[in-house]
């Protein structure tokens, strides 16, 4: 069938693999089960790790600067990543032929979305330590608006770019520019989509090398003053932090972005369908891998998930239970609490002391380490 303008868009999703030659399985194997099963568990960890990482910056007034707001919406981007791949392996293998074309897109679309928005965050990132930098400071006088602006602006973008395919830039119209990665996308779109973020890539770490130069020559000026030389070492922790996020998201995303390359101008000819699998479960890593950078690098943060984790585990104990006369008269051994003033409000001295919490002292934290109201 040809629509008025000559455009054959009614075949299914399933016509369009055949057309490029990517086979769709039509029984349910091992290998299938196992990448699903391994998937899902993958991603509920990125969710749950990058969800831990945003209630942290909300919770801790000491993350209440642009660049942890930059910082938690990137840990943003990355859930909604972990969200796009759960959306995924709910929709591949056999599962594959029974999704309608605008289903089809929209799982696209999630993938498409995630990434830029990671890109366009770093981006930010990149353009807030500059800013902030070149003044030797740790954190920039950016006002929360313009932050929101900011952040705002990265995810109307990223929403713009993952609906461009769907819309206005596929192979619907012209069957011989269909990928073999993606066989309803264009491949002009896919070099398009591949070079811009590549070369963001590049922008962005010529932008750090920049401020390392700039810090590092600073920081030989200031040597001799003490305050401005711890200034300028957290600035340089951070700065380091940051860019070990950038060099694991380049690291995990070039392979893919190469592969779509490939893809488009070569084609078929490519092979890209061969190394697909394994740029996806690369990329999919990335999201799992901030948390940690986190973890081993902040030590504030470590603190705040201890913290987190250890008000849960008090929670899911419930009230320590009463005591009885006995053990009321007999001496108790005064064990140090491990959770922070609030979540121990409403209990006496004794029950507090005669109570543990195994989550809380596994994590080793103390009654008093953490007082995010300064």
């Amino acid at each position: 069938t040809v629509n008025l303008d000559g455009c054959e868009n009614v075949h299914n999703v399933t016509f369009y693999y055949n057309w490029v030659g990517k086979t769709i399985s039509v029984v349910w194997t091992t290998r299938d089960f196992v990448v699903i099963g391994l998937g899902l568990m993958v991603c509920l960890i990125v969710i749950l790790a990058n969800l831990l990482v945003m209630v942290a910056i909300f919770m801790n007034q000491r993350f209440h600067f642009p660049i942890y707001y930059l910082l938690g919406n990137m840990a943003a981007a990355d859930l909604f990543a972990g969200l796009a791949y759960v959306n995924l392996m709910l929709n591949t293998g056999p599962w594959t032929s029974m999704l309608t074309k605008k289903q089809w897109y929209i799982r696209g679309a999630l993938i498409d979305i995630s990434l830029t928005a990671s890109v366009a965050n770093l981006l930010a990132v990149a353009v807030e330590r500059h800013q902030t930098i070149i003044t030797i400071q740790l954190h920039s006088t950016m006002t929360k608006r313009r932050v929101m602006l900011l952040i705002v602006g990265t995810w109307a973008v990223s929403i713009i770019m993952g609906l461009v395919p769907s819309t206005i830039w596929n192979c619907e119209c012209d069957l011989d520019d269909c990928s073999t990665v993606a066989p309803l996308y264009s491949r002009r779109f896919l070099i398009f989509w591949a070079v811009l973020n590549l070369l963001t890539f590049c922008i962005m770490v010529a932008v750090y090398t920049r401020i390392f130069i700039y810090v590092r020559y600073q920081i030989r000026y200031t040597s001799r003053h003490t305050s401005e030389m711890r200034n300028s070492q957290t600035v340089v922790k951070l700065m380091k932090t940051i860019s070990m996020v950038l060099g694991a998201f380049v690291i995990c995303w070039t392979p893919g972005l190469v592969i779509l390359l490939l893809d488009g101008l070569l084609g078929k000819a490519s092979h890209a369908n061969t190394y697909e699998k394994f740029c996806l479960v690369i990329a999919e890593c990335n999201s799992m891998i901030n948390p940690i950078i986190y973890t081993l690098r902040d030590d504030e943060m470590r603190r705040t998930f201890k913290w987190i984790l250890c008000c849960l585990c008090r929670r899911s104990a419930g009230q320590p239970r009463k005591l009885s006369s006995v053990e009321i008269a007999s001496p108790q051994p005064k064990v140090e609490y491990s959770c922070s003033e609030p979540a121990r409000k409403g209990f006496s001295e004794q029950e507090v002391q005669s109570t543990t919490c195994k989550c809380c002292k596994t994590l080793k934290l103390c009654e008093n380490c953490l007082n995010f109201s300064t």
